[in-house]
């Protein structure tokens, strides 16, 4: 294994102040966490609403392994498609305005199933800059020339699209660009993509459950139905506080993916029991819209906190608000000292971010309190220069 030279690949990680590493966390997710026998605030999760152990969620996920168990035994193509996963395919649809939706293990997996089963060689695919990772691979994998622009460019996208000789054109974005908490254009790429018989594909894991009256994300936020946005990909494990995620479309979109997304064909289903709690998070999603307005309001007092104390924190409506630091070894050592102070706020370094962009990733969630945000913003005016 000595050819392979890990250990110097790791020393050099480590030298570039890049190195990450797992924190146990032993308590249930919420405001608070307790990671390594210590309480701490939590400013790093994404179960922006606060339902990961909301009761009912957690009393849907144990009546559902009650009655289905615990594993789901195969493939939805074979015999692990439930009547748990039906039902949420169909609440979906309606949830999105759409024909149909279909149900994924995880939002990386749908996001290389859908773009792999859709393009491939002599199509080309753009993406901004920006993208989640598991977009910018599934660009790369599915065999698809790829294309970035700039960062919410849609004219530099236009352009693009104009060079374009391909037979097919996919254009792929964030909904809520998850390390920003900016919006994409949406309206702009809708119409971007109308003029240029584009497909558009939008992931909006960041912004459904926060976004829209209901929570319907982005595509609720601005009304863009089917036609306008043909492709919407959302996940479980941050609003809805449980774990998948799933497309959503035509009918014929999703009887193509069923026949050709191989992360969907080829992979056990999730359980059955994840289904039955995300049916319920659904629910509350769309009936508790205090939890939005709460959301909003701990967005708007952090942001207002923060422009204050100087800090340089980029435009997000979402509940992702960046501190940009700059240097890597500054965001680690900061949030380090958060720590020791009672919060847990990550440091996200390049590659996540480009070279130069160090961040402290604060994520807000209706389970905290005005104190909490209060407290969060005090130690950070003591930690930061």
């Amino acid at each position: 294994m000595s050819n392979w030279g890990f250990d110097a690949q790791l020393t050099h990680i480590k030298q570039q102040h890049l190195y990450r590493s797992r924190q146990t966390v032993e308590s249930p997710q919420g405001a608070e966490i307790v990671v390594a026998g210590k309480r701490l605030v939590n400013f790093s999760s994404n179960d922006y609403l606060g339902l990961a152990n909301h009761p009912s969620v957690v009393k849907a996920f144990i009546k559902g392994s009650e009655k289905y168990g615990v594993g789901s035994g195969s493939a939805h193509l074979i015999c692990g498609h439930s009547a748990e996963h039906q039902a949420l395919e169909e609440e979906l649809a309606v949830f999105t305005g759409r024909q149909r939706a279909l149900l994924f293990s995880t939002g990386y997996m749908a996001n290389l199933g859908v773009i792999a089963a859709l393009v491939g060689k002599g199509d080309d695919v753009f993406q901004d800059k920006l993208n989640h990772a598991s977009l910018l691979d599934a660009g790369k994998l599915s065999g698809a020339r790829s294309r970035r622009y700039l960062h919410a460019d849609t004219n530099r996208l236009s352009q693009l699209l104009l060079q374009s000789t391909q037979a097919k054109q996919l254009i792929v974005t964030d909904g809520v660009f998850s390390m920003d908490g900016d919006e994409a254009p949406i309206e702009q790429l809708a119409d971007v993509a109308k003029q240029s018989n584009a497909m558009l594909m939008v992931d909006d894991a960041h912004g459904f459950g926060v976004l829209g009256q209901t929570g319907g994300g982005l595509i609720e936020k601005y009304e863009l139905n089917q036609e306008h946005v043909p492709i919407v990909m959302g996940t479980f494990g941050k609003a809805f506080g449980t774990f998948g995620a799933f497309v959503a479309g035509s009918d014929a979109l999703i009887e193509m993916l069923i026949q050709r997304a191989r992360t969907y064909i080829y992979t056990t289903a999730a359980p059955a029991a994840v289904m039955a709690a995300t049916r319920e998070s659904l629910k509350l999603m769309q009936v508790d819209t205090w939890r939005r307005e709460k959301l909003a309001g701990l967005n708007k007092q952090f942001r207002l906190g923060a422009s204050q104390l100087g800090f340089d924190v980029p435009d997000s409506s979402s509940a992702i608000q960046p501190i940009i630091i700059g240097d890597s070894a500054k965001a680690l050592s900061v949030s380090q000292q958060l720590a020791a102070q009672g919060f847990m706020v990550s440091a996200i370094r390049e590659p996540t971010v480009p070279s130069g962009s160090a961040r402290l990733r604060v994520t807000l969630t209706a389970a905290h309190t005005d104190t909490q945000v209060d407290a969060l913003l005090s130690a950070l005016d003591s930690i930061i220069e």
